[in-house]
């Protein structure tokens, strides 16, 4: 196969799931709209191929995934419905994840256009968290690209490849350079703290189209020392744009603090807090007859 990706191709049927469409391709992975040739039903099928020993990490991440989403039952977390494994008894090559098929955009593709909006969704995101957290696991690569956002609003929560549970210790650095938390680039333990920083840093991001600053600079280099004390500060959210209400400037940068004891003490406080500030924001909008936009990049500059 000399490590090129295998196709499925449109109208061919694979473990009893017929190929519609191809929806995307990831570095060892690619993505179907698939239908189930017994219910009818549709799905997006997620095939993983391992080519050479290097990619024994993406089957280990798929594998995860679904441990993960089995575990869970929560209306904004996509849903795994079955996992196929092809290959021998000792060794899986091929693994087929049938996911529940989300019909949306992701934030960093498509942020939302108001303040309410944007508030309305963290706060699905922050719940479906806590309900991540409840069972014991960590998402641990929160970020704008793994919330998924329908026409409804509704937020669908991807990508639990990463997830561990609490209180891991990970042998390597993992997680998304402009979100990764402290304690995920130092390697200690990984808690629902971690998550708090990681949504933090999300909500910054979408409202301010800034990324903080965090340990892991762009390119897997350590920014100055690992001591958390030399961790540049992020400017408060507020100062970048603001349009933003100060009770959620406040909220925003407390959870990006460096210290994980400094953070909120869970999910649920962030999702309570979220939807206070959520309440606010529609009341004030109510009086003015108008909804806040989020400003767009050009505005910011």
């Amino acid at each position: 196969m000399d490590g090129e990706q295998v196709q499925f191709k449109k109208g061919e049927l694979v473990e009893g799931y017929r190929i519609l469409a191809e929806l995307g391709q990831g570095a060892a992975s690619s993505i179907y709209l698939a239908q189930d040739q017994k219910t009818k039903q549709i799905w997006a099928l997620k095939h993983v191929i391992k080519h050479e020993p290097k990619d024994q990490r993406f089957v280990d991440q798929a594998e995860q995934e679904a441990k993960v989403a089995q575990s869970l039952d929560h209306p904004a977390v996509r849903k795994i419905e079955r996992v196929i494994k092809r290959g021998s008894f000792l060794a899986t090559k091929e693994l087929l994840l049938v996911m529940e098929l989300v019909d949306g955009v992701s934030m960093e593709r498509s942020p939302p256009r108001t303040f309410e909006q944007a508030v309305h969704i963290f706060q699905q995101t922050a719940a479906a968290m806590h309900h991540m957290h409840e069972r014991g696991w960590v998402h641990a690569d929160m970020k704008p690209n793994n919330i998924i956002v329908d026409d409804q609003a509704n937020a669908k929560i991807i990508d639990l490849g990463q997830s561990c549970k609490i209180g891991t210790v990970k042998e390597r650095i993992q997680g998304t350079p402009d979100y990764i938390a402290p304690e995920q680039v130092h390697r200690r333990a990984i808690t629902a703290k971690t998550d708090i920083y990681n949504l933090g840093a999300s909500m910054y991001w979408v409202l301010t189209r800034q990324h903080i600053p965090t340990a892991l600079a762009k390119g897997d280099s350590l920014i100055g020392s690992l001591d958390d004390n030399l961790i540049e500060k992020p400017r408060p959210a507020v100062d970048l744009n603001p349009k933003i209400h100060p009770k959620l400037n406040e909220l925003i940068m407390h959870c990006v603090e460096v210290d994980p004891e400094k953070r909120p003490g869970d999910m649920k406080q962030v999702a309570d807090r979220l939807n206070l500030i959520h309440g606010i924001l529609l009341a004030n909008s109510s009086k003015m007859q108008t909804r806040t936009p989020v400003p767009d990049e050009e505005t910011l500059a």
